[in-house]
């Protein structure tokens, strides 16, 4: 299967096909459920969590409210230490840009960690066209990769994969990316992590370049930073000569005080610990320390067009949790793949329309893939208030129109109309209850028919309500009565 997310169906079609995968429903069940009740306990641990929320709320909006100057600032910081800093506009020029810093160095691969944002640009496939080739190592996306799957969670893009699956993946595939697996691997956890290992190490030793994206990027400092749990990411920052970090632009704080903010929201909300087992942090380049070429491409690919939006901007503050994923019924039960993007889930369902547009069938069903329930907005740890943000999108795809909402429209004109005239309004309900027994339970149409999939149409009653107040209460009322205490 294909790497990238380009010509997926829109998220009721994708959907629909998901939920009878029982497989699939049982390994997200499983798997979102464990996460977010270990999160709680973590979470619960705090008992200042609900100001470091709001801490990560104001930082992250003080930050976008002054991006522009930051990112100078941060700039400025990287170029000071040794780096390079590149700014690319979107995918294209971001793909361009990193193709070209990987062909000056005569290399034909590359380790990766950390590559969220390169997902996005669909970097790994624009280097293979250029006759590169990337290795993930980070251990889901190793599965992803060999399996030629996509990524279907933001922490854990193979949740939707169970052991015995990983284990047929490692024995068919691995021997084809390099290291083969090991004979009579089974499906032990612990043989399944020693496998990657060993496939991975060989790697790490051979690669002169790594790429990466960063959780943060401290401007005060022009310092980066990669929190992870395997230490896939130390190997790949520490040890090719040329590292190149994809980051987007919103990853940028002002300084280290505020950076301890989510060094402690981030890790809780995402992994359940207390703090991440490795936190890597680098600020250029150092004399025989680290790589002797740092790149820093800073991605924008849709961000500023989100930052104008007064409402959808608050998607910007995310960190990358994936907390709302693991509290989501329609996630839970959907899974990753039925989003059609990178960023899954309720933060992919604001955040993609906006940074891709709308103008395609799945962007546009994005901001409809929720039941609007807030599970989202309690748990997110800089405080987004994703169904706010849903509603304010329903609102734009519906403005721009398409067959379902100029039906809709047309349907309100009428009504309105139908309602200004009371005449026509009593001569439509007089036939409406007159024909009763004709009338179907279920509306015809397929935008009717599926909103009626799950619901019966009420019965009109025998008569219209104004012919019943006519016939038995009109008389009745103070005002029509006469004497002194009408």
């Amino acid at each position: 299967m294909s790497g990238t997310f380009i010509g997926m169906p829109a998220f009721p079609k994708a959907a629909h096909e998901a939920v009878r995968d029982a497989t699939l429903r049982a390994n997200l069940r499983h798997a979102t459920h464990t996460i977010r009740d270990k999160r709680a306990v973590a979470v619960a641990e705090l008992a200042d969590w609900a100001e470091l929320r709001e801490a990560g709320k104001q930082i992250k909006t003080e930050t976008l409210r002054n991006l522009d100057t930051y990112l100078v600032q941060l700039e400025e910081a990287v170029t000071a230490a040794g780096g390079t800093v590149h700014w690319a506009a979107d995918s294209a020029e971001a793909n361009r840009i990193v193709t070209d810093l990987v062909k000056a160095t005569g290399e034909s691969e590359v380790v990766k960690v950390k590559s969220m944002a390169t997902q996005e640009i669909g970097l790994n496939e624009h280097l293979e066209a250029e006759g590169i080739r990337a290795y993930e190592t980070d251990l889901a996306e190793l599965i992803v990769q060999l399996g030629e799957d996509r990524p279907s969670h933001i922490l854990v893009p193979a949740i939707h994969r169970n052991r015995g699956e990983i284990r047929d993946i490692f024995r068919d595939t691995m021997g084809r990316w390099g290291r083969p697996a090991p004979e009579g691997l089974s499906d032990s956890p612990a043989e399944l992590a020693e496998a990657a290992r060993l496939h991975l190490r060989e790697k790490f030793l051979r690669a002169k370049v790594g790429i990466s994206g960063a959780n943060f990027m401290v401007a005060e400092t022009g310092t980066l930073v990669v929190v992870e749990s395997e230490g896939n990411g130390r190997m790949c920052l520490t040890l090719p000569e040329t590292l190149i970090s994809v980051v987007g632009i919103e990853k940028v704080v002002p300084t280290w005080r505020d950076l301890e903010v989510f060094l402690q929201t981030l890790p809780r909300s995402s992994t359940a610990e207390r703090m991440n087992p490795y936190t890597s942090t680098w600020t250029g380049t150092t004399d025989g320390d680290g790589p002797s070429a740092f790149h820093l491409v800073l991605l924008d690919n849709g961000r500023t067009d989100a930052l104008a939006d007064e409402v959808g901007r608050q998607a910007l503050r995310c960190i990358r949790c994936s907390a709302c994923l693991n509290v989501c019924p329609v996630y839970e039960r959907a899974g990753g793949h039925a989003y059609g993007s990178v960023y899954p889930g309720p933060i992919g369902a604001i955040l993609t329309p906006q940074l891709r547009g709308t103008a395609s069938e799945v962007d546009a069903s994005l901001p409809y893939a929720s039941s609007l329930c807030g599970a989202c907005y309690e748990v997110c740890p800089v405080a987004i208030d994703i169904p706010e943000v849903l509603v304010h999108l329903r609102e734009k795809v519906a403005e721009q129109g398409g067959k379902g909402h100029r039906l809709e429209k047309a349907a309100i004109k009428t009504s309105t109309w139908v309602l200004d005239h009371p005449g026509v309004l009593g001569a439509g309900e007089r036939i409406a209850s007159a024909t009763r027994k004709l009338h179907p339970r279920k509306l015809p149409g397929p935008g009717a028919r599926q909103w009626t999939e799950s619901r019966d149409l009420p019965p009109l009653p025998t008569a219209p309500f104004r012919d019943w107040w006519k016939k038995n209460r009109a008389g009745n009322r103070p005002d029509d009565r006469t004497g002194d205490d009408a």
